[in-house]
């Protein structure tokens, strides 16, 4: 694989255009053009098809718009191009099976394959959602890492500290960063699973400065960073400055990116060859040890709806079944916690991500904007989702779905808060209330009525 520094000499001397050209003049047009040369074509009866060739020529149709195309550097408006033999030397020479955490906690996340019965790796906690004090941080964290099927945690981001809000780029958000890192070590000791990996880096931070200096307090090179692409196909020089640091210390990250569908990719197909295109980009410009994606409805803010499954599964397919670099799955509800909704909507997008070949990650409940608005029973439920989901045809999971789907679609837009995590736990215990459980088993229940096979 070429070298990062060729990377970093390619974002400073690469070919210049305005973004705005670059997105509607080059990304654009050559998304189209990949598309109809592919045939690529929706199906919205089917949110999870079975059809290896069109899987396949997604993936070619990625493979082609990512040597045409490249990614867009914001800092100096050049573009970074690679050619269609380093690209295929990065998909040959990337991780297949890196390791996370320390001692009796320590697993290897593998590339799963379509319908494998292998069990997903579970990263599992907060997705970055807010919580409005120091106390909720450290139950939350010490409730996901009680989770034996938690193979790694992502924390919640602060929103004060000692009383005060934080303000990106100020000695406070420094400051908070430290004590994120400080807070999360305590919980999982606490929950006696100090080698669990913490895979979000700091969810608290917002600029480099911050997570690079926030992570010298007890983040290990055996946890993991979360360093994140800008939509659509652009990467800014703040996240490669986090890529030069971990590089240098030897730890490992995961490369992150999210498109929206209706934006510049367009619809479900755009969206399942940009997909495509990310992943191979997290390889060679963030050097990711694993990729995550996380597709977005704009409409209803959450990734859960009918229109946005395909696209997911697609992608989740096509990477899965033509790269050994693993790949990761995230989920946000609509729906906030204690509501059947979250649990409909947590069932369906894990049974896609999981029959598709991906490992997951789940976190944003109440579209992860809700403070306090999340609980371990959410993360909890999803990892015995995936467990059951695991080994399914994607036939079967396409049934599962279309079963699930139609139960909350039409709330999308105005879905349940639910409620908060200091409303439906006990304080001390961490324990869920009663409703909770009830209300847990008998969608459990439900579920493995229509074909999940819980462990």
């Amino acid at each position: 694989m070429i070298d990062f520094f060729d990377v970093i000499k390619r974002a400073l001397n690469g070919p210049y255009y305005s973004e705005q050209d670059f997105t509607l003049k080059i990304m654009v047009p050559k998304l189209k053009a990949v598309i109809k040369k592919y045939g690529i074509r929706y199906d919205p009866a089917t949110p999870i098809p079975s059809n290896d060739q069109l899987a396949d020529d997604v993936f070619r149709a990625g493979l082609e718009l990512c040597t045409e195309v490249g990614c867009y550097c914001k800092d100096t408006s050049r573009v970074i191009r690679f050619t269609a033999d380093e690209i295929q030397e990065a998909l040959r020479d990337a991780p297949s099976q890196p390791f996370f955490g320390e001692g009796r906690d320590r697993k290897a996340m593998l590339a799963r394959k379509p319908e494998s019965s292998d069990p997903p790796y579970c990263y599992v906690g907060a997705g970055g959602s807010v919580v409005t004090s120091e106390d909720v941080f450290v139950r939350l964290v010490e409730g996901y890492g009680r989770n034996p099927l938690s193979d790694s945690i992502t924390c919640p981001a602060l929103t004060k500290i000692n009383g005060m809000e934080i303000v990106a780029g100020s000695p406070l958000e420094l400051l908070a960063c430290i004590r994120a890192v400080e807070l999360g070590r305590a919980a999982l000791r606490r929950a006696q699973r100090p080698g669990l990996p913490i895979m979000n880096s700091i969810a608290t931070g917002v600029t480099a400065t911050g997570k690079i200096g926030g992570s010298a307090f007890g983040l290990r090179d055996t946890d993991c960073w979360v360093v994140g692409f800008t939509s659509p196909l652009k990467v800014q020089f703040g996240r490669m400055n986090e890529v030069a640091y971990l590089l240098a210390r030897g730890a490992q990250l995961v490369g992150e990116a999210s498109e929206p569908i209706g934006g510049f990719a367009g619809g479900p197909e755009g969206i399942a060859v940009i997909s495509v295109v990310y992943h191979i980009l997290s390889i060679l410009v963030l050097r990711s040890s694993v990729h995550l994606t996380f597709p977005m409805d704009i409409r209803y803010g959450c990734n859960t709806s009918w229109e946005i499954m395909w696209p997911i599964s697609v992608a989740a397919q096509a990477i899965s079944r033509n790269s050994h670099h693993p790949i990761l799955n995230l989920a946000y509800t609509a729906a906030g916690p204690m509501t059947e909704m979250c649990l409909y909507e947590i069932a369906a997008t894990m049974t896609t991500f999981v029959a598709s070949g991906g490992n997951i990650e789940f976190g944003g409940v109440a579209k992860g904007t809700s403070p306090d608005r999340l609980t371990p029973m959410e993360p909890r439920f999803a990892t015995e989702v995936a467990h059951a989901a695991a080994g399914l045809s994607r036939d079967q999971a396409n049934e599962i779905v279309k079963t699930l789907i139609p139960k909350y679609k039409d709330r999308l837009s105005n879905p349940p808060k639910g409620a908060k995590f200091q409303e439906c736990f006990d304080w001390d215990s961490i324990q869920p209330c009663q409703e909770y459980i009830e209300l847990y088993g008998q969608i459990k229940t439900e579920l493995a009525g229509y074909g999940l096979k819980f462990k």
